[in-house]
């Protein structure tokens, strides 16, 4: 079956996909219709954040991407309504965005996908945190 991604500098070195974190899970957005991802990049781009642009994907192919990768793919279906918190993110990007990271190819020639939420950046977070502690 055919997807719709979020991707960052396509046909770039650079090239990445968009991907969210939830509870510490690195989380990459399928869409099954080209509307629904047309509509999240545009909030996006509505809070300042880089605007991907949505590429056409099977979904084979970003479920072993992501198996590989140690992240998770999640299907937004055509109509899908949230029911908890967590899902709302689903079809509406968090409203506070944590830096962009650079996209490279790793030696697999598989895309590296570097999340604006990574852990790296938590890491930092919760280091300063303990700081003021």
């Amino acid at each position: 079956m055919l997807v719709h991604v979020l991707l960052y500098k396509v046909g770039n070195d650079e090239e990445g996909i968009h991907s969210i974190d939830i509870k510490g899970k690195t989380i990459v957005l399928m869409f099954e219709d080209s509307d629904d991802a047309e509509r999240y990049c545009g909030l996006l781009e509505a809070q300042d954040f880089p605007t991907p642009s949505v590429e056409t994907i099977e979904q084979e192919e970003i479920n072993l991407f992501c198996t590989q990768a140690g992240y998770e793919a999640r299907l937004v279906v055509k109509g899908f309504v949230p029911k908890t918190e967590e899902e709302r993110f689903l079809i509406s990007p968090p409203q506070r965005n944590l830096e962009v990271e650079s996209y490279s190819e790793n030696a697999d020639h598989n895309e590296e996908v570097k999340n604006s939420s990574d852990i790296e950046n938590l890491d930092n977070i919760r280091k300063n945190l303990e700081k003021l502690i």
